[in-house]
């Protein structure tokens, strides 16, 4: 079956999200109002994103899924909304059967009732977007259930279990800038009012598993001209407080396209030059969380070529 057998293509589906297009800043909130709508996007790789969390959760589960006692029901409010509104909103690759899913273009059936899974992976296994839960306690938020296929270098073996604070405490800027706002906003969000944000990084493959530290070196394989081998990662990220628990969903759906995808879009030099100017204007503890420091130059090189053209 043809990985993007029963959707339409999509001549926006690259660069569908472009967050270094110069509306915001790098290592900022940077959060908007979500239409519910809007919640889960349409994935036209869905089929192989299946197919891959599947065989992650078969033979990598202790690492992509963790979960504390007592989440059991805040899961199965989760996923009760995210079949809803699949179904309601992508009627033309869900279809509810009783207590069953059907996605017709994976030719899969989801058993929602399925008493041998934990409920967030039946969840996980609907959509493209990787599922965390926090929860509110004396500490702040913490990380308490999560299936995470698709991480942008970190895992949940290391994160599991951490706060709010803790789970961000080595980005830059955040201990002393964005840790009240953050922490303000986990606790103010209401059931009515989702929200949203995007963030970039830059990788030099478009594999989705990614679950090695950020200490990690990437390597990188053709110095002399990287457009064809460098991907610009781009993580679309929802934050939804479920109204029964008071649990807030997280969901992260993972956006990889390579840099020869600028020449193809119609503003694409322009924002290739744009994604440069932030790359150039990022501080070195910005650009070492990026993983971009020895490699910045090149990289700003190959989007001036790009922009150039």
């Amino acid at each position: 079956m043809s990985l993007t057998e029963g959707f339409a293509e999509d001549p926006d589906e690259d660069l569908r999200h472009t967050p270094y297009d110069g509306s915001r800043k790098p290592f900022t909130v940077g959060l908007a109002p979500l239409d519910l709508a809007d919640w889960i996007e349409p994935d036209r790789r869905l089929v192989a994103t299946l197919q891959q969390k599947d065989q992650l959760l078969a033979s990598h589960r202790d690492v992509v899924m963790r979960e504390e006692p007592g989440t059991s029901e805040a899961q199965r409010e989760a996923l009760a909304l995210i079949a809803e509104h699949v179904v309601a909103r992508q009627p033309d690759i869900y279809r509810r059967d009783g207590s069953r899913i059907v996605i017709a273009p994976a030719g899969a059936v989801i058993d929602l009732d399925d008493p041998s899974e934990a409920p967030l992976v039946t969840a996980a296994r609907l959509v493209s977007d990787d599922l965390l839960m926090m929860r509110a306690g004396e500490g702040g938020y913490r990380l308490v259930a999560g299936v995470l296929c698709f991480p942008s270098a970190w895992s949940l073996t290391e994160k599991f279990g951490q706060s709010l604070d803790a789970l961000h405490a080595a980005v830059p800027g955040y201990p002393d800038k964005l840790a009240r706002v953050m922490n303000r906003i986990f606790d103010n969000l209401k059931v009515e009012q989702p929200v949203w944000r995007v963030n970039w990084s830059i990788f030099p493959d478009d594999e989705l598993h990614h679950p090695e530290s950020k200490e990690r070196p990437r390597d990188w394989f053709n110095e002399d001209d990287l457009a064809p081998e460098a991907f610009v990662r781009v993580e679309r990220q929802t934050l939804r407080r479920l109204p029964a628990s008071g649990d807030i969903l997280f969901t992260v759906r993972i956006h990889v396209d390579p840099f020869d995808a600028f020449r193809r879009h119609p503003e694409g030099a322009r924002l290739a030059a744009s994604l440069r100017e932030q790359i150039l204007a990022l501080d070195p503890e910005q650009l070492a969380y990026k993983g971009l420091t020895e490699h910045r130059d090149a990289v700003a090189a190959a989007l001036a070529r790009i922009a150039a053209d």
